[in-house]
């Protein structure tokens, strides 16, 4: 085995550059973010409820957005009816974003922490938050 030295040094920086995700991030823990809920219109609201139990949205909202999307686009259908029985009106903008209209606090913080990018704003109109 001549090249014994050069195989070694190669596994070495293989090995290294392998790593370096998980070296690199030691110590750089970030807390998962809670959602803000303190929207004029939701500390208005008599009843603190979303359109489904908070466990549901948190894992199940986009698949619901994109029930909703094939519901209201594509079927016609405007209503939802929720586990509760409640109707409330098929719109991302004026159902969902009516009450959490601080998306920088309230969605972004959450997908930014997922890595994720929803495609909700490709077809609507992305909210302008009001300065304070």
């Amino acid at each position: 085995m001549y090249d014994g030295g050069k195989i070694l040094v190669g596994i070495v920086i293989f090995v290294l550059f392998a790593a370096f995700p998980f070296y690199n991030n030691i110590g750089k823990v970030s807390a998962k973010p809670e959602p803000k809920l303190d929207t004029p219109v939701i500390q208005q609201l008599s009843e603190k409820k979303c359109v489904e139990p908070k466990d549901f949205m948190r894992a199940e909202h986009m698949q619901l957005l994109n029930n909703w999307r094939d519901f209201a686009i594509r079927e016609g259908k405007r209503v939802y009816i929720n586990s509760e029985g409640k109707e409330f009106k098929i719109s991302l903008q004026n159902t969902c974003m009516n009450c959490h209209s601080n998306k920088k606090e309230f969605c972004d913080k959450c997908h930014n922490y997922a890595a994720v990018k929803p495609y909700c704003w490709t077809c609507h109109i992305e909210p302008k938050e009001k300065q304070l």
